[in-house]
């Protein structure tokens, strides 16, 4: 019974073993962990794209986006501006309006605004740390069509 223990057992790492070798670590895909400062960490990115055109088309503005460098987390304050990774939230501003809304992170990467009357519109998404410093932001123009009934 012992030599069976020991061969399952020596087959079981060889299998993590080689499935390990051939496949992509958390870090080669995600970001890195958490618990370790990175060294001269590289300016954050903001990538966005146009919004997805079935929905826009029935009125509801749904805008992808992701970040490089930066993770989007609920955190605010000082002591949260020496996090590294980096992390902060992004400013959502509306066609140029005096006020605006903080996302702080959902997982889906996807900014979404409903009840826009038909016409041309721009949402400008901004990258801020903690302290609300803007380290980088995009706009996005586009137009709510005309729909036959409200779509909500």
């Amino acid at each position: 019974m012992t030599m069976l223990i020991r061969t399952l057992a020596t087959a079981a790492a060889a299998a993590v073993l080689a499935t390990g070798a051939f496949a992509q670590s958390a870090g080669e895909v995600r970001n890195p962990p958490p618990f370790f400062p990175i060294k001269n960490e590289p300016a954050p990115k903001l990538i966005v794209d146009p919004p997805l055109p079935e929905p826009l088309a029935r009125g509801a503005v749904l805008i992808p986006y992701r970040t490089e460098n930066f993770r989007i987390l609920p955190v605010f304050g000082a002591a949260a501006s020496n996090v590294s990774p980096r992390v902060g939230h992004l400013h959502v501003t509306v066609d140029d309006s005096p006020w605006r809304w903080a996302d702080t992170g959902n997982d889906t990467n996807t900014i979404i605004v409903v009840g826009l009357p038909p016409g041309q519109h721009k949402v400008k998404l901004e990258l801020a740390s903690p302290e609300h410093h803007v380290f980088t932001g995009q706009t996005v123009t586009f137009t709510v069509p005309e729909t036959g009934s409200h779509p909500h």
